[in-house]
């Protein structure tokens, strides 16, 4: 890792971790497989910080350990990428075993449980599926009717507001590892 980090990706140990890590390896890891609009590849890093923002409209009176996980949901995506849901599949469960493997060790490196509840982890999946379909209708091609049908049609209070902002790596990086640092503060 770009920090001197060595991480065993098939044991991989919290004290490897780092978020400027995952924060750089997100910021340069492109959504859609780059299939999207606008000058700059929509990254993990905007997905993850957009996500969080969702997580947080949707349960305002949530921990902010909650909030964190939202922001970490992709994390493991800074060593292994970001696999559209058809490749995840092919690959088979080896690719969610090491997802998993990854997601405790991060967990576990910024002081959240290794699994996190079942309906906090629905609720994450729930904004980012509204993340997915603002993605889709704002960048990736879609019409709303087309997101409807892939990701369910979201409660246009959750998404009033919201546009999708297409920015430099660099700058992703610097705003996610910043709310990143945030979210530690408040814990």
């Amino acid at each position: 890792m770009l920090s001197g980090r060595r991480l065993d990706l098939l044991d991989p140990t919290p004290v490897d971790i780092e978020v400027e890590d995952i924060a750089h390896g997100l910021a340069f890891v492109a959504r859609w497989n780059g299939q999207t609009k606008g000058d700059f590849a929509y990254s993990v890093a905007e997905h993850s910080l957009l996500v969080e923002a969702l997580f947080s409209r949707m349960q305002p009176s949530a921990p902010v350990k909650w909030q964190l996980a939202a922001l970490l949901h992709d994390a493991p995506e800074y060593v292994i990428g970001d696999m559209i849901s058809p490749v995840k599949t092919a690959i088979g469960p080896s690719y969610g075993v090491l997802d998993d493997r990854l997601t405790a060790a991060i967990h576990i490196r910024f002081g959240l449980p290794a699994t996190l509840p079942a309906a906090v982890k629905k609720q994450i999946k729930k904004a980012d599926r509204i993340s997915a379909w603002l993605e889709a209708v704002q960048i990736a091609g879609f019409t709303e009717k087309e997101a409807d049908q892939f990701f369910g049609k979201p409660d246009p209070a959750m998404i009033e507001g919201l546009s999708i902002r297409l920015r430099a790596p660099l700058e992703a990086r610097n705003e996610f590892t910043q709310r990143h640092a945030e979210l530690l503060e408040k814990m």
